[in-house]
């Protein structure tokens, strides 16, 4: 073996000697790497380090694809260093000598600070490698090297060892006090920051600014959509494995899929589908959700990968305690569903009279005009305890009962009305009067269950993608092995999301007997059934529309993840966006 591959393997086991011994200290080593975030922004650093949430987006690929390129030659070193005396552990991606003396090289992509500068970001990581290094080595490390790509400069950095230690003892105290918090810092003051950090999407900046008052019209930050895309797998008997980083799907009849597995987002399995280890290990490794549904469609479980979320839990629990939030809370979902039931009847009942339905506008609208009345009233009570500005504590169950109460009557009128808006006749097989369940006795009901399985699956993927505890809910009792939070969610998107696409199907006449099984009073899909309605709810999914309140276009698959974030928002510090969707 060569010195320098000697010299490579064994900082690699001082490396991991720290890493192991790590876990049993009570003050684990900071990566240096997380210095680095730490002088970026403290709140990068928390959801980083403390919550570890790591997102790699086209920036972070472009890095590492540039560090792979560079840092390779007879003298250049890769080193893995960790120290107890300092504090820190990191991997040094490049070290040379020059004129015999050690040199530390980090390699920037962007541009250095006025063109001649260090960022202090960076100057933090190369004096932390510099002492890493010293402290291995036992020689004096005195000068650093940035060398920023973008503006093509080369920044030098003298380190002066007493200079050096105190500004990471520095950094490395506030990086503890920050770890042994429960909350996150603040949103970082320099906005200009936040545009080019890949955590943007989860942090929320310019969305909290916005809920703050500090921004009128805000820079959009979250993705507008998510180019992976859903695979469901209907056909019962298929199996599904790996080959290398291709997901592939085997048909009874022998056929096969390959799936390109960075392009999938999650797995849905219906009924009868095998899915191999390796399989579910890949999707864990790599963010990709896994989640299973019975032949009927009800949602049996899920797989999402992600940190443990102790910090988000624990927040998410202690808010529930606040009889104030859980009050608010409850009002705004349930006046935010009736008003949009109330806008859908309204843009259902309203057209022209060439529309080809058996009865006019004016008899239609006759005939329901009491029912939406009575959903006006309902709105009107919500809108008053919504204006509330206290909510007694010892009322909580009591006013959220009452809430409750209104909302499932505004749920009854509602479906009381879908019959006038779907205008079929007695006799036509999709003749629909009124909601059942448990299970569905005819074709509609099925569709409709259906298609809220699918959706409280997306909202449970949501939930857990965020870090929030599906199972400790605001609106919904635990009476059912359904997770309350992911039902309240759910609220939000049932008319947006399934009610108007499946009804819009419908009136065009897409659906045929033959799409759906009868087994004595209990309807359900079959096999082309359900590939037609997953065809209907993903379509609706990819569709853009604009945030009410926000005012960015995004498509409704990442709203509904922007709405666990924003139900996150609600306790830390940012309140008031939570719950604003409107229909137009």
């Amino acid at each position: 073996m060569s010195k320098e591959k000697a010299q490579e393997q064994e900082s690699k086991d001082i490396f991991q000697s720290y890493h192991l011994s790590e876990k049993t200290t009570e003050a684990p080593l900071i990566r240096v790497m997380a210095l680095h975030a730490l002088a970026y922004c403290e709140r990068l650093f928390y959801l980083e380090e403390v919550e570890e949430i790591r997102r790699a987006d086209a920036n972070v690929f472009t890095g590492r694809r540039m560090h792979e390129q560079l840092n390779k030659g007879p003298d250049v070193y890769s080193l893995e260093l960790a120290s107890e005396d300092l504090g820190i552990r990191g991997k040094m991606d490049c070290t040379q000598r020059k004129s015999g003396k050690l040199v530390v090289y980090e390699h920037k992509k962007g541009r250095s600070q006025k063109g001649a500068e260090p960022w202090p970001s960076d100057r933090l990581q190369v004096v932390a490698y510099a002492l890493l290094l010293s402290e291995y080595t036992g020689e004096p490390v005195e000068e650093a090297r940035i060398r920023y790509h973008a503006d093509n400069k080369t920044v030098k950095i003298p380190i002066n060892r007493d200079d050096a230690e105190k500004e990471l003892e520095a950094a490395v105290l506030k990086a503890r006090e920050i770890r042994s918090s429960l909350e996150r810092p603040a949103v970082t003051a320099h906005e200009k920051l936040c545009r080019s950090c890949s955590l943007a999407p989860v942090c929320l900046p310019e969305e909290e600014r916005f809920a703050r008052l500090e921004k009128v019209k805000l820079q959009r930050l979250f993705p507008p959509d998510d180019d992976r895309r859903v695979v469901h797998v209907v056909e019962q008997g298929c199996s599904i494995r790996k080959d290398g980083d291709q997901i592939v799907v085997h048909f009874p009849d022998g056929n096969k899929k390959q799936l390109p597995g960075m392009a999938v987002l999650s797995l849905v399995l219906h009924g009868n589908v095998q899915i191999s280890t390796q399989v579910v290990h890949f999707c864990a490794a790599h963010d990709i959700g896994v989640h299973w549904l019975s032949y009927g469609g009800y949602y049996v479980g899920g797989l999402s990968a992600g940190a443990g979320a102790v910090q988000r839990k624990n927040r998410q629990y202690k808010a529930f305690q606040d009889s104030q939030l859980k009050s608010r809370l409850v009002v705004r979902l349930a006046l935010c569903k009736v008003e949009n039931q109330i806008r859908y009847i309204l843009r259902a009942t309203r057209g022209n009279e060439g529309n080809g339905r058996d009865k006019t506008i004016d008899e239609r609208i006759v005939g329901i005009r009491g029912e939406i009345q009575a959903l006006g009233a309902l709105k009107a009570d919500l809108d008053a305890f919504d204006e509330q500005e206290e909510f007694s504590e010892s009322r909580e169950k009591e006013f959220a009962n009452e809430v409750r109460g209104h909302e499932g009557n505004a749920s009854r009128i509602y479906f009381s009305i879908l019959p006038f808006i779907l205008n079929l006749k007695e006799d036509h097989f999709l003749y629909f009067s009124g909601r059942n369940r448990r299970p569905p006795k005819d074709p509609v009901n099925a569709l409709l269950s259906f298609g809220y399985s699918l959706l409280y699956k997306d909202c449970v993927a949501a939930l857990l993608s965020v870090g929030l505890d599906p199972s400790f809910g605001f609106f919904h009792t635990p009476r059912s092995a359904a997770y309350p939070l992911a039902m309240d969610l759910m609220e939000l998107f049932r008319i947006i999301l399934w009610d108007i696409p499946v009804i819009g199907s419908i009136n065009r006449k897409q659906w045929k007997k033959e799409d759906f099984d009868i087994s004595g009073k209990q309807v359900w899909l079959n096999t082309e059934g359900r590939r037609k309605a997953i065809s209907i709810y993903e379509n609706r999914k990819q569709e853009k529309w604009k945030h009410p309140v926000l005012n960015y276009s995004l498509s409704y698959s990442r709203t509904i993840e922007l709405e666990a974030r924003l139900l996150e928002k609600e306790w830390t510090a940012a309140p008031g966006v939570f719950a604003q969707l409107r229909l137009r």
